[in-house]
């Protein structure tokens, strides 16, 4: 394969993968290679951890020590990783069906504890591997197998969701702007307390298909022309706005006290 990154941290006798063509999964899986690279950490004090979806096979593929949870679980098999070994940079990966509906309830107390885990959100708006559900991103309007007729809910921000339970790190990329989305992970995994990245990505396959957006290709270019940064559109009127989305860093706290940290220091008074 000649790439240095995919041979020294991916399990190779695993490859290829088996997302569908199109899918932007792998275009995260190895922005976060290339981030853990850049960082210079050790890999065996890396641990990856996913539930259940197409996303969360990607630690079945990364040579870490990695866990494949239960559906909407990984934040909390991640949170007892992290408790029982505070030197482990823990990363969790998990869609958006996972994080936001059966995993909801971890993510908020997740970001509320402040622990020091990081979780990437593979966001492609819909239940890619059980059949095409819509999902709580699903926009508005929007087809999947479960909504014939149109989904009526409104969809979750899990950035902004995220950030208002309290993570202290909160940041929306897309597979096409990768070299962002690969700088994003780097600064969530060496942040001190809870990190959400929310990384938009691509489903041609079911979500493509239902809602008759096009090619992979005009997915892609569909995420070029309708992102634009948080700190651009500070500076934009309204109408420069009109019908774009946002993505950047939404909340950088620097300062509040890890999980982890607050909770050795129970030890060690008790200790005393």
């Amino acid at each position: 394969m000649n790439n240095p990154i995919v041979e020294k941290y991916f399990r190779m006798d695993n490859l290829p993968h088996i997302w569908c063509p199109g899918c932007g999964n792998g275009i995260i899986m190895l922005a976060l290679a290339k981030a853990i690279d850049s960082l210079g950490l050790d890999k065996d004090k890396v641990c990856v951890v996913s539930g259940i979806g197409c996303s969360s096979r990607a630690p079945g593929y990364l040579d870490f020590n990695t866990l494949h949870t239960t559906h909407g679980r990984a934040l909390a098999f991640a949170t007892g990783v992290k408790l029982a070994n505070p030197e482990l940079e823990v990363i969790v990966i998990s869609g958006d069906g996972d994080a936001s509906a059966i995993g909801g309830n971890h993510l908020i107390h997740a970001a509320r504890r402040n622990i020091g885990i990081t979780t990437i959100v593979f966001n492609n708006n819909i239940y890619g591997m059980t059949g095409g559900q819509y999902s709580p991103t699903t926009p508005n309007g929007d087809l999947g197998t479960t909504a014939p007729h149109g989904n009526i809910d409104r969809p979750f921000d899990i950035a902004q969701l995220a950030a208002a339970a309290g993570a202290t790190y909160a940041a929306r990329s897309t597979v096409y702007h990768a070299n962002q989305m690969e700088k994003m992970i780097e600064t969530a995994i060496a942040h001190k307390g809870f990190s959400m990245v929310e990384v938009i990505s691509t489903c041609p396959t079911y979500y493509g298909r239902k809602n008759k957006k096009g090619s992979a290709a005009n997915m892609i270019a569909f995420l070029k022309d309708s992102f634009i940064d948080v700190k651009v559109a500070e500076k934009l009127p309204e109408e420069k706005k009109a019908g774009k989305f946002l993505m950047g860093e939404f909340k950088k706290e620097e300062g509040v006290v890890e999980y982890t940290v607050a909770y050795e220091s129970i030890i060690e008074r008790l200790k005393k």
